[in-house]
């Protein structure tokens, strides 16, 4: 469904229940075996604040906001211990901390070649993650970011990736109510790199042009709006060099339609995927 849609390729891996989820990778929406699917694997380790893991842990000394916040940073500070001890060993394995799992797929957020893909949908949560990243000098991107244009100021300072959806359907969340399709418009035209997400299943991926062309009718513009789901998305997963583009020696990842895309009138005419034409509707 998501092929016919228009949409090749998403970045998709674990939920938002978990504080640390575990790590998102990108994949093209055609084929039989996901490890040829893959585009790149692994593209952000997965975090979440707010309602979600607090409503998980209710039950397990994790009900607020305050110790959603210090689960993570002490993950965050074991994990650069864990770094320092490494790199204090040198080639002496001997030397070497006890082989840990989870630090270990902390250590390339801890290095910095691995964002942090946080979910946030409030403005003191997005406010907290910035203030983490600062701590421990991590990469981030913002997921969500429903408050974002309460706080320009501070996300144009900051200066991460963010990705606002998804904005259709009701506010089914307290940190929802200011949910709104003029906020990527806003977010954009203050210099942000915006992307506009689904968050499928929630919503699915087919209708991510119309959420497009909702931003367009609430202020955002139309060139802008097209960025935030083509290029946009592909540099906020650090795969700009395959896809996001019309570009010689990128993917041959072509979508044609009958008309504006963002249009809700406008109908998927060919979806082609490396080279290969795997939806034709003409």
């Amino acid at each position: 469904m998501a092929l016919e849609g228009g949409v090749t390729t998403v970045g998709t891996g674990p939920g938002s229940a978990n504080i640390l989820g575990g790590t998102f990778f990108a994949v093209k929406t055609y084929g039989t075996c996901v490890d040829d699917m893959a585009v790149k694997n692994p593209v952000a380790m997965k975090a979440a604040f707010g309602e979600n893991p607090k409503r998980c842990y209710d039950k397990k000394g994790c009900s607020v906001r305050m110790t959603v916040a210090a689960k993570l940073r002490e993950e965050l500070f074991l994990a650069r211990e864990y770094d320092e001890k490494l790199k204090a060993a040198g080639d002496d394995p001997s030397k070497e901390p006890k082989f840990d799992m989870k630090l270990e797929a902390m250590l390339p957020v801890i290095r910095k070649e691995l964002p942090l893909k946080v979910h946030a949908h409030r403005a003191d949560d997005i406010c907290t993650v910035l203030r983490i990243a600062k701590e421990f000098d991590l990469k981030v991107t913002l997921e969500h970011c429903t408050d974002g244009a309460l706080i320009v100021d501070e996300l144009v300072r900051a200066g991460y990736p963010v990705a606002v959806g998804p904005s259709l359907g009701n506010a089914t969340k307290v940190e929802l109510v200011n949910k709104s399709f003029k906020t990527p418009g806003i977010l954009s035209k203050a210099g942000l790199q915006v992307s506009i997400i689904t968050d499928a299943p929630v919503i699915p991926q087919q209708y991510l042009p119309l959420c497009a062309g909702y931003a367009v009718k609430e202020g955002m513009d139309s060139f802008a709006a097209l960025q935030a789901i083509t290029i946009n998305p592909a540099k906020h997963l650090g795969i700009e060099d395959r896809v996001g583009s019309l570009e010689v020696g990128k993917d041959a990842d072509v979508v044609i339609t009958d008309g504006d895309p963002m249009i809700n009138l406008t109908n998927v005419v060919k979806v082609i995927v490396d080279g290969k034409c795997l939806v034709n509707k003409a």
